[in-house]
């Protein structure tokens, strides 16, 4: 192969919609209960650095063999417990694809959109089966892009009567809730809690980047569902009261050290895990089945969405003529090195 294609942040967007993104998560989730993925061991790699850096580095491999494509993501973020760059566009993200059957380099590929809708989206597409029937409440604690992005995903889904919502800063709230009322036509309603956010709501989505404990067990209502998207949106002491609790994936999550740790000290098990997503997907295990359930859905995020939806990304800009050819070194070959 003489070139890999490079394709720029500006050119995911363009090729990647909500809907598509959702759609690959669950083919993948698909994968995942057919046993056709391969990942590293450890599933990821971290190089953490405290002071003066605060850098964070992480690679993950996977494969999926029905493709078959393999890939590689790479990404860095500043977070020195005040600043934290980890949604933003000045952090270092990319995906490396390569073909499994011959190690040969495809695609290098600008992960920050994908990446953010991923990470909205794979947790969003299992409400189709973990969800209320007909909820009327949105509730959102934290606004920001994991808030913006898991609305545009539950818009395809659901129409709700209202959203409430909460964050850290009243005036950015505000703001968020005079956009997404206009562009919604709802009303959108900001909070003072999160407490008052989490009662009040049918499906309430905890999006922060705290890494304090967020929200209570309690707060949950009969027949709600509760989507934690990292870290400990939810107590760990409130877990194993939920009806049902549905994760992406036990392993992956387990190297993510405030579940790891939650598991050692006895506040939750695997033998009180409902299911993994992808069981629920392929049908394997039920999803939701009385109104009255209260459902917790966790995601700590997987790799093998991001390689799913950036190899699909490449095959659309293939055909369409976009993207940056780069020569590969067998490109180069003639070039001699100097003495």
């Amino acid at each position: 192969m003489n070139s890999v294609l490079f394709i720029d942040y500006a050119t995911t967007v363009k090729l990647l919609t909500v809907s598509q993104a959702m759609q690959i998560c669950e083919d993948v989730f698909a994968m995942h209960a057919r046993g056709s993925v391969s990942w590293s061991v450890p599933p990821s790699q971290k190089l953490d650095v405290g002071e003066p850096f605060h850098n964070h580095w992480h690679v993950k491999t996977v494969i999926l063999k029905e493709e078959p494509i393999s890939g590689v993501r790479l990404y860095t973020y500043y977070d020195d417990g005040v600043v934290n760059t980890v949604g933003r566009l000045d952090c270092t993200r990319y995906i490396v694809l390569s073909d499994p059957r011959t190690a040969h380099p495809i695609a290098i590929v600008d992960e920050h959109w994908t990446y953010a809708i991923r990470s909205a989206a794979a947790a969003i597409v299992a409400l189709k089966w973990l969800a209320p029937k007909a909820p009327r409440t949105l509730g959102l604690v934290g606004i920001g892009t994991m808030g913006e992005n898991c609305l545009r995903c539950l818009t395809q889904l659901f129409r709700f009567e209202e959203i409430v919502c909460t964050s850290r800063r009243p005036e950015t709230r505000e703001a968020f809730a005079r956009k997404w009322s206009e562009k919604l036509k709802i009303p959108v309603r900001t909070l003072n809690t999160i407490e008052e956010v989490v009662r009040r709501a049918d499906i309430a989505i905890g999006g922060t980047t705290s890494t304090d404990i967020v929200s209570r067990e309690h707060w949950v209502k009969p027949g709600a569902t509760f989507v934690s998207l990292a870290r400990r949106e939810m107590d760990p002491a409130g877990w194993s009261k939920f009806d049902k609790v549905v994760i992406d994936d036990w392993e992956c999550n387990m190297t993510v050290r405030e579940f790891r740790n939650m598991i050692d000290a006895g506040e939750f098990s695997r033998a009180q895990l409902h299911a993994d997503i992808g069981e629920v997907v392929a049908g394997q295990k039920p999803g939701r089945q009385s109104d009255m359930e209260r459902i917790l859905l966790h995601t700590t995020g997987m790799v093998s969405h991001d390689i799913g939806i950036c190899w699909r990304i490449y095959q659309e800009a293939k055909a369409k003529g976009f993207g940056i050819e780069l020569p590969t070194a067998v490109a180069q070959q003639s070039f001699a090195p100097q003495d």
